[in-house]
């Protein structure tokens, strides 16, 4: 009997205890929903700043290597045609043919250029070209009109831009040298 009275005195408590009831939420609490605020506002906010929709910006490099020719920084409004006709000249996207006039030739073009102006600026050029040899002509009656062409290419060429593309009389093409 001892034993029975010592086991139900040990035991006795234990048999009084029981696991608490637990209860699971799975939403916050009214007073959490306002202690942790709502950030929707922020959120959206923050959301359209980061979208930017301006274009992306390139260097100068980056755009050559495109095919687009950056603008120039310095402002080349007051150059003449004869400016244009020289910096063609040095990118090899015209030259001085061997017959007096200019040539496109686009396919040995260094760097960018627009070849519907570089071939309208070709043909202005041209034709006032063969407008100065009539009247060339004209004043030296003792020379053919191949003579006269022949005399002003000469004198021409000793001006033409250094690094100019020139054609030779064995129709190769090569850079002056200055």
């Amino acid at each position: 009997m001892k034993r029975l009275i010592a086991f139900v005195l040990v035991w006795a408590p234990l048999a009084c205890v029981k696991a608490p009831d637990i209860v699971v939420v799975d939403r916050a609490t009214a007073l959490e929903r306002q202690a942790g605020g709502s950030f929707a506002d922020v959120e959206q906010d923050l959301a359209q700043r980061a979208v930017n929709p301006g274009p992306e910006a390139l260097t100068p490099d980056q755009l050559e290597a495109l095919g687009i020719k950056p603008e120039p920084i310095v402002d080349h409004t007051e150059q003449t045609e004869a400016d244009h006709v020289d910096a063609l000249l040095r990118q090899r996207c015209v030259g001085e043919g061997k017959s007096g006039l200019l040539v496109d030739t686009h396919d040995d073009c260094i760097g960018s250029s627009d070849r519907v102006i570089a071939i309208s600026l070709v043909d202005r050029t041209n034709r006032a070209r063969l407008q100065l040899w009539r009247w060339l002509a004209a004043q030296r009656p003792d020379l053919s009109a191949d003579a006269v062409r022949a005399e002003w290419r000469e004198a021409h060429v000793r001006g033409v831009v250094c690094r100019g593309w020139l054609q030779a009389e064995d129709d190769s093409w090569a850079a002056k040298k200055c």
